[in-house]
């Protein structure tokens, strides 16, 4: 089943890639703003790990992972060709898809067979699944694909002491982070439940944490020792906060974040990154962040909350000059809002049956998007916690199913009892 599941996603994913309201980043105003692509050709031309804005200068902003692995595809098809950004695409529709087979046993593990098929089924035909995989070229995908099966062996490991388990979690969550840093602020939430829940059965948990931290520490090293080398300081993943930070705290709050005034689309801004160099230039803008915090605490506890509930339920603003910028937010709210609704009933029905599990997937599932409240938010932010917002949605519809089956037999078996 898993196969048949797979291959159905995966198709949908790839035709989807040529519709014309799919991002095209063989555009050239695409190809320019595409921080990814930028790293990549970097690496092609050999001078390393250098600036997603299009600047002559190494840079700490990406993660390693996916820019290597586009390089990969640049090498193969040629930079910025038709050929490597249809690969990418593909690449990307193909880790999307298959996201059905830790989904499946996660879903099956906590939930039961039924809604294992049903978790499977539904991230195959699921809407944002499709649509992102083939329209955003980012690393949001290997996120996802790595978060759903650190919850899977994160489970297990609260079953079992053995070394290898944990170590092979670590190990996944370094490459993880990699990937994406923000998954590193739930890898010791799972480390710790999955550790108290074998010291409540007895069984040992110091040494299994000690070698999933040191594996960890392993594969993320080499990253913050080459950032430290080239920077002369210790940077934590990326040196970008101070930037994230002002692009939601500038005082704009039209839309979510100012685009308009990121390198990439703004000369002056590109020109003060290029004169002051990459760590300065962040330093700068995290000191004027901070500043516009201090001096509207109330605009920013505002602003938090409005982040909170655009994450949650996809709604921002019906200023007639937001819509003209996301068009499609009208059509969205009402589905995602319906989504969290029918997660957060899946993990009341889970805490019901299992508080321990149920404490697990909240605390990733409401942990996890915590810091895009106090810098800005993206449509992409949600995407590495939907397989998990599908699977306790499946649950509740699978719960409610068969207790309408159970009410309709009470009756059926009264009436057998009668006519007996």
């Amino acid at each position: 089943m898993l196969f048949l599941v797979c291959l159905v996603a995966l198709v949908l994913r790839v035709v989807v890639i040529p519709f014309d309201t799919i991002e095209d980043l063989m555009d050239a105003n695409h190809i320019h703003a595409w921080e990814q692509g930028n790293v990549a050709r970097s690496l092609v031309a050999g001078h390393g790990f250098g600036s997603p804005f299009q600047s002559d200068q190494s840079s700490a902003i990406m993660p390693p992972v996916y820019p290597l692995i586009v390089s990969v595809f640049f090498r193969i098809f040629g930079v910025h060709s038709a050929r490597s950004i249809l690969a990418v695409h593909i690449f990307d529709c193909a880790i999307n898809s298959l996201a059905c087979i830790p989904i499946f046993l996660l879903a099956r593990r906590n939930f039961g067979e039924s809604a294992g098929r049903w978790s499977a089924w539904a991230w195959a035909l699921f809407p944002y699944g499709i649509y992102f995989s083939a329209a955003w070229a980012w690393s949001t995908h290997l996120l996802l694909l790595g978060l759903c099966w650190l919850l899977y062996f994160s489970q297990r490991m609260g079953e079992s002491p053995r070394l290898a388990l944990w170590a092979g979690f670590g190990l996944l969550a370094g490459i993880t982070g990699l990937c994406e840093p923000s998954v590193l602020a739930i890898v010791p939430v799972l480390l710790a439940l999955s550790a108290f829940k074998l010291a409540r059965s007895g069984r040992r948990w110091l040494m299994p944490g000690v070698i999933a931290s040191l594996t960890l520490a392993s594969a993320i090293s080499p990253w913050l020792i080459r950032n430290a080398i080239v920077f002369h300081r210790f940077i934590p993943m990326r040196d970008s906060m101070g930037l994230e930070l002002w692009m939601g705290n500038n005082g704009d709050g039209l839309r979510f974040t100012s685009d308009e005034l990121h390198p990439l689309h703004d000369a002056n801004e590109l020109a003060d990154y290029t004169r002051m160099g990459e760590l300065q230039y962040m330093d700068h803008k995290a000191e004027q962040a901070r500043a516009y915090i201090g001096q509207h605490r109330e605009w920013y506890a505002w602003m938090c909350a409005r982040r909170a509930v655009y994450l949650w339920t996809g709604y921002w603003s019906f200023d007639h000059l937001y819509l003209a910028q996301e068009p499609t937010d009208p059509e969205n709210i009402p589905f995602a809002t319906g989504l969290t609704v029918m997660s957060i009933v899946g993990l009341f029905l889970l805490w019901r049956q299992s508080r321990f599990n149920a404490l697990r997937l909240g605390a990733v599932m409401f942990v996890f998007p915590l810091i895009y409240c106090f810098n800005h938010p993206e449509p992409y932010h949600m995407r590495a916690i939907d397989p998990l917002i599908v699977m306790l949605g499946c649950f509740a519809v699978v719960t409610w199913r068969e207790r309408v089956k159970a009410a309709a037999a009470i009756p059926a078996a009264s009436e057998v009892v009668v006519e007996a």
